[in-house]
């Protein structure tokens, strides 16, 4: 990860093993890890960081005044602001991934979703807290989607929105009251962004970009894009791309790799997972039949 975050340069200075990292073309950091047996101490970060458990963390202990509390388990979440202090005891195995986020961010994403800017942002503090909707977007869309795939871009972009629209809504002090939104696109917007996709299925998409085409907020747009087709922007577009890659290999005689590479896939592999799960059958299978 380029100019990396200070949470994650931490880490790396203790026991802590970097599973995969990453960062995303909106700023945003991911980073998935390992631990056990280690003694983290944080603090100064200019940074947020949103941590949820994936396995184990049984033995992670927080050292407050009273001394040291657990309650680390999967699907725990743990919130630390920027500037935020801690120290960490992990006693036992322990697998999370973090989102590294700034002020900026959460402005952004206030400004987009209320059209007002804030004049001050605060983050709440939460340790080894549940909250089912963000467990769900890592898991699904984060934990289950390739980081580095253009592919998958959109998909991981549209959660990250949805998170930080979360985390506006429940762990800072705004007193905004959601933005109604009636209807789906216009007729000449919509076709300007099913164009826009059909011209791009080779190259990653973000979904930044197709909200550019309509002229609207990220968060506004993926709304009122799944109010238009019924179905959310990262779907309708891996549904493209997957069209597309059945066409080519009834009609063309290209390989599955420049097929893969023409239809927005990183690789074969990818390709053909992302094929099976759909039509049930391999790539090399739909070709055989021709």
């Amino acid at each position: 990860m380029s100019q990396s975050y200070q949470v994650l340069n931490s880490l790396q200075q203790h026991k802590a093993q970097l599973q995969g990292s990453v960062r995303l073309g909106n700023g945003l950091g991911l980073a998935s890890w390992y631990n056990d047996d280690d003694l983290i101490a944080l603090d100064n970060a200019d940074h947020h960081t949103l941590s949820l458990y994936l396995a184990d963390g049984y033995q992670s202990y927080f050292q407050t005044s009273q001394g040291w509390q657990n309650g680390g388990a999967p699907d725990k979440l743990c919130l630390m602001p920027k500037d935020y202090a801690s120290t960490w005891h992990i006693r036992g195995p322990l697998s999370f991934m973090h989102l590294y986020f700034t002020d900026q961010h959460l402005r952004q994403q206030a400004e987009q979703t209320w059209d007002r800017s804030p004049a001050q942002l605060t983050l709440d503090e939460r340790l080894f807290a549940n909250d089912p909707q963000i467990a769900l977007l890592y898991r699904h869309f984060l934990l289950n989607n390739d980081w580095h795939d253009p592919a998958d871009q959109l998909a991981i972009s549209s959660a990250t929105t949805l998170i930080l629209n979360h985390l506006l809504k429940h762990y800072v002090h705004l007193n905004w009251q959601d933005p109604v939104v009636r209807g789906g696109l216009s007729p000449y917007q919509l076709n300007r962004v099913l164009e826009f996709i059909d011209s791009q299925l080779a190259q990653p998409l973000l979904l930044s970009d197709l909200a550019r085409e309509a002229n609207l907020s990220e968060y506004h747009f993926a709304r009122m894009f799944k109010h238009s087709k019924g179905v959310a922007p990262h779907q309708y577009v891996m549904k493209q791309r997957l069209k597309q890659a059945e066409q080519l290999l009834r009609i063309s005689t290209l390989s599955l790799t420049s097929i893969a590479l023409q239809c927005g896939f990183s690789s074969p592999s990818h390709f053909s997972n992302r094929f099976r799960q759909v039509h049930g059958v391999s790539p090399s299978a739909v070709r055989g039949s021709r």
